[in-house]
């Protein structure tokens, strides 16, 4: 057993999380496949408060997000006040004066669960209270509440090893006895698909997105990157994902400004790549299309395939992309992406494509296995047994899911 340094914890802290075991470990039996949910910053930034949460839970269920799978809502930054004389967190009394607790059993009554954002630095990204040197006593704060979901960003860490700060977050959560899913968000500074698979249960491959198809958005000593940029950075990382350990392509910014195709695409890519599938458009004014994008079954369904391998990139012909991704059942998903700015007539000729993949282990000879597809987002079918001929929209995508015949 190892025992934990008692300083600033308050006497019930103290009663209350003594010792943990010298080996702890994150919570295995939480995201088997990618998480799916909400988050606040991607449209409200700072500008989050308990009525506004209470209002997206019951627009999750309204919407039918809920239904489709969606099931954390998760408050970013800025929900912190100050910490009371034995160093225990607070929310802010202004904007959430009835208390985490209690906007914890609200967001639980409607069937869902709720997350918390906190940073490994002694301050968040927007200058709030962070948790270094309190992790054991938030750790159990958060627990207290009925929290569901941490989220850690890696905001004011000079001179922090980055695997040790998040080891010592991921004991502190298994010591405070409930099960908490840990998503790092520690931008992919320093690889933390190599060292985090034992600490989290996703982590943040790349900066904070922005909605665009192309960008980067500049912000001084950093960028925000649109939905291709962010593509770009996962070659080579599939390999590091699977049940419980995912490769985190950060919040979806679908109905937050982009096309209608390109938020499409933006979901496909994010489903096929096996990233968690977080939500950040505020649930309770979406279109109609955003809704439809949002809790599309098909789409869902391939995210959250139980075999839980990340695509590859398969085809590689410049302007036009084929990714596959292998499926429970011997099937597969397989997407073309036009990333031009006009339509692209594309052939994909099955037969002198064989696939191969070493990561899952299974190779296709299409000369000799056939499949029937299925076209996920605009209906009709076929065979692998002849040529298939597409139209792919600028900026879209084409979806089949392949069944073996």
């Amino acid at each position: 057993m190892t025992c934990h340094p008692i300083v600033r914890l308050g006497l019930a802290s103290i009663l209350a999380l003594l010792c943990t075991p010298a080996a702890a470990q994150k919570f295995e039996q939480l995201a088997h496949t990618p998480q799916m949910g909400w988050n606040s910053w991607n449209t409200f930034g700072c500008n989050v408060d308990e009525k506004m949460i209470r209002q997206m839970a019951d627009a999750m269920v309204a919407s039918g997000m809920k239904a489709a799978g969606y099931e954390y809502l998760n408050i970013d930054d800025c929900w912190h006040g100050t910490r009371d004389a034995d160093g225990n967190i607070q929310a802010d009394p202004k904007t959430f004066p009835s208390g985490m607790k209690a906007l914890a059993d609200y967001v639980h009554a409607r069937g869902l669960k709720l997350g918390i954002y906190s940073d490994a630095g002694n301050t968040t990204c927007a200058g709030r209270p962070g948790s270094r040197g309190h992790e054991y006593q938030d750790a159990l704060t958060y627990a207290r509440w009925g929290i569901d979901y941490v989220k850690y960003d890696w905001c004011d860490t000079k001179g922090i090893d980055p695997a040790s700060a998040y080891t010592t977050m991921r004991d502190a959560i298994r010591a405070a006895g409930r099960p908490m899913l840990f998503s790092i968000c520690e931008w992919g500074d320093n690889k933390p698909w190599e060292w985090a698979a034992d600490l989290g249960h996703s982590w943040r491959t790349t900066g904070d997105i922005f909605p665009c198809w192309r960008c980067e958005h500049s912000h001084g000593s950093w960028s925000s990157l649109g939905v291709l940029p962010i593509l770009d950075k996962q070659a080579g990382l599939r390999k590091y994902a699977g049940p419980g350990r995912w490769n985190d392509m950060d919040m979806m910014e679908v109905g937050n400004g982009m096309s209608e195709e390109e938020d499409r695409s933006h979901l496909s890519l994010w489903a096929m790549l096996a990233s968690p599938l977080i939500a950040g458009n505020d649930l309770r004014s979406m279109s109609d299309a955003t809704r439809r994008i949002l809790t599309h079954p098909g789409m869902i369904a391939i995210n959250q395939d139980r075999l839980g391998i990340q695509a590859m990139k398969w085809l590689d012909e410049g302007d036009v992309e084929v990714y596959i991704k292998p499926l429970d059942r011997g099937g597969y998903a397989v997407l073309f992406l036009n990333r031009d700015d006009v339509p692209r007539d594309y052939t994909l000729d099955w037969a002198f494509n064989g696939m191969k993949d070493d990561i899952s282990g299974r190779a296709i000879d299409f000369n000799k296995e056939r499949f029937a597809w299925r076209d996920v987002w605009n209906g009709g079918s076929g065979s692998t047994g002849t040529a298939y001929t597409a139209t792919l929209p600028a900026h879209g995508v084409v979806v089949l899911r392949l069944s073996p015949q």
